[in-house]
């Protein structure tokens, strides 16, 4: 299940929660967020590599490809086992911003992103079919959990893929991770 808690600053929930949807769509749209629901429905082996996941949802890639001009797509596929989970956790985990969008479609598993706009963090829970379109500029982290299991496509209009420009900020610490989350759910 999809959802959204936005917090203050200090990790207090507003009172604002979202499960529909419709309604985390909608709440995100002020924030110039897209987040919509695609098809994730093409089976994929637990190892499918990058080629595998790319190939099968070759005909979303297009549909995409024709409203942005990407440079680059890759597959971002992380499992329990994975040799580096917790680096790559503790560097999604830092607060950072990018000077392209980000763009994922998540074709299995989920993972948690936090916009940090004003003074509220929201904390959207990214499942299988959904895609996320942050802008330019938006300050945020993305925590994939303890033992994560999750594939997204990645989009990219720079050349050079993902790059973060990390704020030094320890505001993620004052939020509940996405283990605290999705047990809370």
């Amino acid at each position: 299940m999809s959802a959204l808690t936005i917090y203050r600053e200090d990790g207090t929930p507003t009172g604002d929660s979202f499960r529909e949807h419709q309604a985390i769509a909608e709440a995100l749209q002020p924030l110039s967020v897209r987040f919509e629901r695609w098809a994730a429905n093409r089976p994929l082996s637990s190892d499918a590599d990058q080629e595998g996941v790319l190939a099968a949802y070759a005909e979303a890639i297009e549909q995409l490809k024709g409203e942005f001009a990407f440079q680059s797509i890759d597959v971002a596929a992380v499992h329990p086992s994975h040799p580096q989970k917790d680096e790559m956790r503790g560097k999604f985990l830092s607060e950072h911003t990018h000077s392209d969008f980000e763009v994922r479609f998540f074709v299995d598993g989920r993972g948690a992103f936090y916009l940090h706009v004003g003074d509220k963090v929201y904390l959207i829970l990214c499942e299988k079919g959904d895609l996320i379109c942050v802008p330019a500029g938006t300050t945020h982290w993305f925590d994939m959990g303890a033992a994560p299991d999750f594939k997204c496509i990645r989009f990219f209009t720079l050349p050079d893929g993902w790059v973060g420009d990390f704020t030094g900020s320890d505001i993620a610490g004052r939020l509940p991770s996405f283990d605290q989350y999705v047990a809370e759910l």
